[in-house]
């Protein structure tokens, strides 16, 4: 009998071949999507190169997704989607997407079915590790890695721990699967997960639909975590099915799985809540946060620009004005999320309210264009990082909330609460 082994063991032991695994192990695993953008493609591809290769080694298990310097920003931006669009051309890509096709990439895989429960995915950008939301065993690598994959189909993993977080009881109204990932992260610190596994679970995290899911998984790099885990349940099922390209197979941890710590959380003790400036842990309930002016609002990104996001974004702009001394940038993270924004009238509402409305793209998150900060400036985002100079001049501030709570900031002109409106 193999041992109890958790989501992520059974995960990397099913790729790996083997029976059963154990954390500290060096495996090698078969992998079913190597994921690239353009600015961490171009990298992939010389390193691809030297190995000497002609041919990938599955064109349909490569996903390239220019999604952070496009539509091009400059010329040095447009060689670099060029270098991407040639590459998949040439390799015959199935999953490749050029502009007014693409998305955030971690928004537009899931929405695709490019991604399923039980895969291993290797992706060369950090978050990666949103697909966990789905069941999947996915994570983050450099370049190299990535251009190995896209030679071998394979990739050498040490298995990591696991850490659980048992999020029970029911969420306050308000808050979010942002404000639950923030609250993670303020109470375990940026290295709390170092190269673990994060398992999410309890009835608060079944609540939740998948939008809010990956939110969380979204975000487990954050707290250092190697992928960031949620059981696969009838609300999963619900998203996969009829959606996902081939079948998918679900890994349900073990009763008696050993985690490395065990965190059990009363889900009716988080707050709305902001991460100040400069780490993602430097949390604090939004309640205490009202004294913060803020320049800018970006709702959007790769952790909050899906479509119950733009909703939540738009019940509190509803009928109200951005704060004029507030610039308030709204990204849906997809085609599909843009056009349903239409549908269901949220576009006026943005518009209503002067926001402005982008086509998909990382741009401002990772401070490469569509709302760069100048020197002293504040913003308030729905991003996932606010490092030093993450959005712009080193001078500026980043603080990150949810939707809801970035929407009411842009209303009011500092950090606050959709109650503050009333």
């Amino acid at each position: 009998m193999p041992r109890p082994m958790t989501m992520a063991e059974k995960i990397l032991a099913a790729h790996a071949g083997l029976d059963e695994v154990e954390p500290g192990q060096l495996i090698e695993c078969d992998l079913d999507l190597v994921l690239s953008n353009d600015v961490t493609a171009p990298i992939a591809v010389k390193e691809f190169r030297k190995i000497g290769v002609e041919k990938v080694f599955d064109p349909t298990k490569i996903a390239l997704v220019p999604d952070h310097y496009v539509p091009n920003k400059d010329i040095k931006s447009a060689e670099q989607a060029k270098i991407v669009r040639d590459f998949a051309r040439e390799q015959g890509i199935n999953h490749y997407y050029e502009v007014g096709c693409m998305g955030v990439e971690h928004a537009l895989l899931p929405e695709q079915g490019v991604v399923g429960a039980g895969d291993l995915i290797i992706g060369a950008d950090s978050h990666t590790c949103t697909y966990g939301a789905l069941g999947a065993f996915a994570t983050g690598v450099g370049s190299t890695d990535a251009g190995v994959g896209y030679a071998t189909g394979k990739a050498w993993f040490k298995v990591p721990e696991s850490l659980l977080f048992k999020i029970e009881g029911e969420l306050a109204s308000g808050v979010t699967g942002k404000d639950v990932i923030l609250h993670i992260i303020g109470m375990i610190g940026v290295d709390g997960a170092l190269y673990q596994a994060m398992e999410f679970t309890g009835s608060a995290i079944r609540a939740m639909d998948m939008d809010e899911r990956m939110s969380i998984s979204n975000m487990a790099i954050e707290a250092g975590g190697k992928a960031g885990l949620i059981d696969v349940d009838d609300v999963t099922r619900a998203y996969l099915d009829g959606r996902v390209e081939r079948p998918y197979t679900e890994y349900h941890s073990d009763p008696d799985a050993v985690y490395a710590k065990v965190y059990e959380i009363d889900a009716a003790s988080i707050q709305p809540t902001v991460a100040f400036p400069h780490l993602p842990s430097n949390t604090r309930p939004v309640a205490e946060a009202r004294d913060v002016r803020i320049d800018q609002a970006v709702i959007g990104s790769c952790t909050n620009g899906r479509i119950a996001d733009m909703r939540q974004a738009a019940d509190v702009l509803r009928g109200r004005k951005v704060h004029p001394d507030v610039r308030c940038i709204v990204i849906p993270a997809t085609q599909a999320v843009y056009r349903q924004c239409i549908e269901e009238g949220l576009m006026d509402v943005f518009l209503d309210a002067n926001c402005a409305v982008s086509t998909p793209t990382c741009g401002p998150c990772l401070g490469g264009y569509m709302g760069i900060l100048a020197a002293g400036e504040r913003a308030i985002a729905t991003t996932n990082r606010n490092f030093v100079g993450r959005m712009g001049d080193p001078t500026s501030e980043v603080y990150l909330s949810s939707p809801a709570v970035a929407a009411a900031s842009a209303v009011l002109g500092h950090i606050g609460l959709p109650e503050d409106l009333d």
